[in-house]
């Protein structure tokens, strides 16, 4: 299949949808996009509504397309609602049990053993949201040095700190230190460095986050492609969430223009293998702020970009568009929501079909227009 490309982008929290489980993770009646839309009085999104975005949720202001690519929803196999999971399951990974959370903070024993493997001490310990956190917590975090441990009804350990205190390739590296404390029952998904700057009362995060991801519990389609001699280029926080396995080389970006402009470029010059691009802005800048106008723009911006994705592919592309998870606004919470995933498929003889599935299928389909068949090991079916 030499000369094949695939392009796989992840709209961060794009949900299309509540899960029949839903209810039971607090999400009853979840749907980011459609609320989103509703929210803003319609999206704009001519690129993504001529593919056949409209046909798979009612989204106000995204018609239904006359001629769509291959198009529908995926859901997870097993439990969570967060990037790492999602991630996983587009590339074959089903986690076996549901990743811990900490609705009440930490026990006392994680923050002792954090403490004994970092020597520092720390504040909050709470579910937080991660702008406010820093708002309440900076101060004292500057008087004591204390660091601000936080996390949120996901499966995470998050560690704040002012570029004062401590830079952010300190901070990093603690969290990766962090990242060996948790293991066993507390493997949390990812333990998340939040480097921030500023004064008190106008701190601003910066871009050093940077994600430790608990490892993939078993083998994924990303293991499969590079086993098989073809190279897996991940955009974004990608690499981070697989724990460098089954990547070939990393194109860091830590907000959606670099992780674009990643993926035009590695479209213009790449004659083969993958591309796995995560577009992190509608999550983390908008999502879980609730600023919907924030998340139609961002929403726009990557439209634009499918655009010219669409004229630089020809007939040995298949370009997949979908999400990890959602983050309904009309939610009561600021996390996460438990949804299915979209699903815009384009690729020669697509044929404007409809498919729903597990997520596993994106991964089958990848491996199979790459490889010329299946991975047998792994779940899911191929769409092509």
């Amino acid at each position: 299949m030499a000369g094949r490309r695939a392009i796989v982008v992840v709209l961060d929290a794009c949900g299309a949808g509540e899960l029949p489980d839903s209810a039971d993770y607090g999400d009853a009646g979840a749907d980011t996009l459609v609320h989103v839309a509703r929210a803003v009085g319609g999206l704009q999104l001519p690129t993504l509504g001529a593919l056949g975005l409209g046909l798979i949720r009612p989204i106000d202001g995204v018609g239904m397309s006359s001629a769509p690519v291959l198009h529908g929803r995926v859901h997870p196999l097993g439990p969570g609602k967060d990037s790492t999971t999602g991630h996983w399951e587009l590339m074959g990974v089903v986690p076996p049990v549901a990743l811990p959370v900490y609705p009440d903070g930490f026990p006392a024993e994680v923050v002792a053993a954090a403490t004994a493997a970092t020597g520092r001490r720390f504040c909050c310990n709470k579910p937080y949201s991660g702008t406010a956190v820093i708002e309440e917590f900076g101060a004292h975090h500057l008087a004591t040095g204390e660091l601000i441990l936080y996390t949120s009804q996901d499966s995470v350990m998050q560690i704040a700190a002012h570029s004062s205190v401590l830079s952010e390739a300190e901070l990093q590296a603690l969290c990766g230190t962090l990242r060996g404390v948790m293991l066993g029952e507390h493997a949390v998904g990812r333990v998340i460095a939040r480097p921030f700057t500023g004064a008190p009362g106008a701190f601003t995060r910066t871009t050093g986050r940077r994600d430790f991801a608990v490892d993939p519990p078993s083998r994924s389609y990303l293991d499969a492609l590079t086993g098989a001699g073809i190279p897996v280029h991940a955009v974004g926080k990608v690499d981070d969430l697989f724990v460098h396995r089954g990547i070939t080389q990393k194109h860091a970006a830590a907000m959606n223009g670099p992780a674009i402009e990643h993926t035009t470029r590695l479209l213009r010059e790449l004659d083969h293998g993958l591309i796995f691009t995560n577009l992190i802005e509608t999550d983390q800048l908008y999502g879980h702020r609730k600023d919907v106008a924030g998340f139609a723009g961002a929403l726009r911006v990557i439209d634009a970009a499918v655009a010219e994705w669409l004229e630089l592919a020809g007939e040995d592309d298949l370009l997949i568009l979908t999400a990890d998870h959602g983050v309904d606004p009309d939610t009561d919470h600021y996390d996460h929501t438990r949804e299915h995933a979209p699903l815009l498929a384009s690729f020669a003889g697509h044929g404007g079909r409809h498919h729903d599935g597990p997520m596993a299928d994106v991964g089958a389909s990848v491996h199979a227009w790459l490889t010329g068949g299946p991975a047998p090991d792994l779940p899911g079916t191929s769409f092509l």
